[in-house]
């Protein structure tokens, strides 16, 4: 019998933390997540048919990127194998825009700054046009 009081008992404190902790969580905003202008520096190398380096470009280039919180939870539940039943929610991009970018540092293979028609790199990358809250893992 002192089991299944111990058990019981338990099981209610259990509930119940989780019950505070579920409702505190409330308090806090829904999401934060937001797509915001960031800044990452980028080198590229070019090589010849022959795999041998011709030149190497970088620059610092404005992108954007998600950020934030998002609301998850976790509660009890009887029919999974932890006994707690996870909702979480992860802040990506909902999707992406692709565009082109200019490096305009570039170098030979010696480390020499080039002029003239070689001293600028077009490259097309990736970035998030617009961010929002994901279930995790999908």
């Amino acid at each position: 019998m002192t089991n299944t009081w111990s058990a019981f008992a338990f099981f209610t404190i259990i509930t119940f933390v989780l019950f505070i902790t579920t409702k505190s969580l409330r308090a806090f905003p829904e999401s934060t997540c937001e797509t915001l202008p960031s800044f990452i520096h980028i080198i590229k190398e070019e090589y010849d048919s022959r795999t041998k380096l011709v030149r190497t470009c970088e620059g610092d280039v404005a992108v954007n990127k998600c950020e934030g919180t998002c609301t998850s939870q976790m509660q009890p539940s009887v029919t999974t194998s932890t006994g707690f039943l996870k909702e979480c929610y992860c802040c990506r991009e909902s999707y992406l825009q692709e565009r082109e970018v200019i490096l305009q540092r570039c170098f030979n293979f010696d480390g020499e700054t080039l002029a003239g028609d070689m001293s600028l790199m077009k490259i097309r990358l990736k970035e998030p046009a617009e961010c929002q809250c994901y279930k995790c893992g999908e």
